[in-house]
């Protein structure tokens, strides 16, 4: 194996020479991902395993399910960092059984979730989601059921397309900075940030390598700014740009383990990545300093609330409607379950989305794509799994610890069954989580 230094010369980016153990998982994703569409998200490893991929014939997928058995073996006995080796074997699990599906084998769906991200889980009482309907009764102004007056406070914090360029550039440069005074920055990391439309999702980061991300915000639907606060938190600073940045520089360029150099979906890695991104709109925006951002942002968007309401008691309110909100936001999790695990219908599940859910009927059509989406009905859960898996992690040291708590997820390879045992192992508290065998 090579040094792990990477170096830019005339432009090209130089990288490490992986170890067999790497170059077998790379080639093994890259090989899925041309009969998978959408498995890999996005790959920065050697030029040459991509071009060997792509030109060698296509491998039957029986081959690609002893292929991954096989790296599993060897792993197992010749990787000896533990931590390295999780990570391999909880990834090799996952693409084992993305094989197992080509070959034609079909799993229960909470099996197949459970084999796929090294987590199960949880159904959440439609009980919780009354709860939180009642608070934002009492919050919420105006006349009318809970989803007429979501659906008309959305659109009071809906942000001018015109207004989001400017707005987009501020928060990120505002989160930025924080994240740069909490976790540092990778020298010479860039973020570039683009509007789309039709797309099954509101926004999107784009890694491309060489600590570049692309990150697409979709306009289909307007524009929320405590949305857009958290997007930007989630795909930026300190979210995914941050964590795909700080590992090609630490895993894949110092420490070679290349297997880094290739990002996919439906796998492990993805209820640690979704998870960190969710939970750093805490340190994006602290908590004492939420109402007076969200103010500033509100004068910058020129959103006029209804009567005399000033920036800062529009402010004020958004922040406290927010917290029951994201727990109804969780009701994603069960429309999944309903809709995959229990064979609930189309117009049953979008019903449920609108009632239990108390999603605008746009909204609810938008979320039931996701759902629907051949490589997003697995995906589905790692938002709300693994934000709450991680936040117990964090919350499991003092307030003081949790932002050099949170770095961890930034640098190192962490899987969720190994999250779950240090939670259980600090507190004594269990948690659910699979031990997978296959």
């Amino acid at each position: 194996m090579t040094s792990a230094r990477t170096a830019a010369i005339g432009g090209e980016r130089f990288v490490p020479v992986p170890d067999e153990i790497a170059a077998e998982y790379l080639l093994l994703a890259l090989r899925l991902g041309q009969r998978i569409e959408g498995l890999v998200d996005g790959y920065f490893g050697p030029a040459d395993l991509k071009a060997r991929a792509d030109m060698e014939p296509l491998p039957s997928p029986d081959s690609l399910v002893a292929d991954a058995e096989r790296l599993r073996e060897r792993v197992a006995r010749e990787v000896p960092e533990p931590d390295r080796r999780d990570w391999l074997d909880r990834q090799l699990v996952a693409l084992g059984t993305h094989a197992r599906r080509l070959a034609g084998e079909r799993l229960p769906y909470l099996d197949e979730i459970r084999l796929l991200f090294d987590w199960q889980p949880e159904r959440r009482p439609d009980e919780r989601f009354h709860e939180s309907a009642a608070r934002l009764d009492d919050l919420l102004p105006g006349h009318g059921s809970v989803p007429e007056r979501l659906a008309a406070w959305d659109e009071v914090l809906t942000v001018p397309e015109s207004r989001l360029p400017a707005l987009v550039d501020w928060l990120l440069a505002t989160f930025r900075d924080r994240a740069s005074e909490a976790f540092g920055l990778p020298g010479g990391e860039t973020l570039h940030v683009r509007f789309v439309r039709d797309r099954p999702w509101g926004g999107y980061n784009w890694y491309d390598g060489g600590l570049r991300s692309r990150v697409d915000i979709n306009l289909d639907l307007p524009v929320r700014l405590t949305s857009l606060l958290s997007l930007l938190a989630h795909e930026g600073y300190p979210g995914h740009h941050l964590e795909h940045a700080w590992k090609e520089r630490d895993l894949v360029d110092r420490r070679a383990r290349l297997e880094g150099s290739v990002l996919l979906l439906n796998a492990p890695e993805c209820v640690i990545s979704e998870g960190l991104a969710d939970l750093g709109r805490r340190f994006a925006v602290p908590g004492d300093g939420e109402i007076d951002l969200l103010a500033e942002a509100i004068d910058r968007a020129a959103i006029a609330g209804p009567g005399p309401s000033s920036a800062r008691q529009l402010a004020e309110r958004a922040v406290a409607v927010a917290g029951p909100r994201e727990v109804l936001d969780e009701v994603a999790v069960n429309a999944a379950i309903l809709r995959h695990a229990d064979d609930r219908s189309h117009d049953e599940v979008l019903a449920y989305l609108v009632e239990v859910g108390r999603m605008a009927a746009e909204r609810a059509a938008k979320r039931l794509e996701f759902i629907e989406h051949p490589v997003t009905r697995s995906y589905v859960f790692v938002y709300a799994e693994g934000e709450a898996l991680l936040a117990r992690w964090l919350e499991a040291v003092p307030a003081a610890q949790r932002a050099g708590r949170f770095a961890r997820l930034l640098h190192e390879q962490l899987t969720p069954s190994a999250i779950a045992a240090e939670i259980e192992a600090g507190t004594g508290r269990a948690v659910s989580g699979p031990t997978t065998t296959r």
